[in-house]
């Protein structure tokens, strides 16, 4: 009996439409290892191609992963070439995305990256733009604060060329001119490792996701820790302000 209960449980399950997730812990798992950071940034570029993979097996529509930030390339050279790197790695491979019926786009600021990495995300998109199963969203080079700023500016400019007056502007029209422009805003946002922040990631798009924290670095995040960040999020209650 309790098998069945359980099994029609998790059949009416609702399912997120949009999980965003912050893979952060690599250097912590390279560390408990006595390995270099390298090696924890090869580990967590792996586990999220497994799950991303397990994310469109299970049918959620959108996933985003912070990738990059901004602050990142305050890091030591080594270690930003080593994960430019495993970029360029993913992307060379993003056919398989492909094959899996995978869409990919990037969000943030691709315009400073190295030349080559910019021909090969764009190759990235295109190749997977008629996909239609799970939508991909990498933020790298991506700053909450350096996106909203970024939106300002364009906003700015639509009033001084005259393309919107100043008084229509609201917040469908301010979201409009984000990175995130078509994608709905998280409805979950997961971070593993133990912190308990959003270091700048997705901060307008956030204003009423839910959070769920783990201990469990990102490395070793895996299928089973999602389904229990998921089974979560069906238990919260979300009002949006309302009663």
């Amino acid at each position: 009996m309790g098998f069945f209960q359980k099994k029609r449980e998790r059949k009416d399950r609702v399912m997120p439409r949009h999980i965003a997730i912050i893979m952060d812990g690599n250097g912590r798992w390279a560390k408990k290892r006595s390995l270099p950071r390298s090696a924890g940034h090869s580990a967590g570029a792996r586990n999220f191609k497994d799950i991303a993979r397990y994310c469109n097996k299970i049918g959620l529509e959108y996933l985003t992963v912070y990738a990059f930030s901004t602050e990142n390339w305050k890091r030591p050279k080594a270690e930003v070439d080593h994960i430019l790197n495993l970029l360029r790695d993913y992307l060379k491979d993003a056919k398989n995305f492909k094959d899996e019926n995978i869409a990919v786009k990037f969000i943030g600021n691709i315009s400073v990256l190295p030349q080559d990495i910019i021909d090969l995300i764009k190759d990235a998109e295109i190749n997977s733009q008629n996909a239609t199963g799970l939508k991909l969203n990498i933020a790298l080079n991506y700053g909450g604060r350096d996106e909203i700023i970024n939106a300002v500016k364009k906003t700015v400019e639509d009033v001084q060329s005259g393309k919107i007056a100043y008084s229509d502007i609201n917040e469908e029209y301010f979201a409009s001119n984000l990175y995130t422009l078509g994608i709905p805003d998280p409805d979950i946002i997961i971070r593993p490792s133990g912190e308990y922040r959003l270091s700048n990631f997705l901060i307008w798009q956030s204003a009423y996701s839910e959070f769920w924290f783990s201990n469990v670095l990102w490395p070793d995040f895996k299928p089973k820790h999602l389904e229990m960040a998921i089974d979560e999020y069906n238990k919260r209650e979300r009002r949006f302000g309302g009663i």
